[in-house]
């Protein structure tokens, strides 16, 4: 009722020749995050922090992604 309403979501970019998208989740709180993996050094950078399935679909649509891995 009070909410502020949210701002189309903006189309982003990520470097697809040097970062993977990956879904990062604690096993032990169940915790999500997704970002991008650097696939030479293996250093996970942060995107959003994924509170539901809802959000989860937001940040692949605004990265263009069909499918994202699941790291633990």
């Amino acid at each position: 009722m009070f909410g502020r309403k949210k701002a189309k979501a903006e189309k982003r970019t990520f470097d697809a020749e040097h970062y993977r998208p990956v879904l990062r989740c604690s096993i032990c709180n169940g915790e999500q995050v997704a970002g991008f993996k650097n696939l030479e050094t293996g250093k996970f950078e942060e995107a959003a922090l994924i509170r539901g399935e809802r959000e989860l679909v937001e940040f692949m649509e605004q990265y263009g992604l069909e499918r994202i891995d699941k790291e633990y």
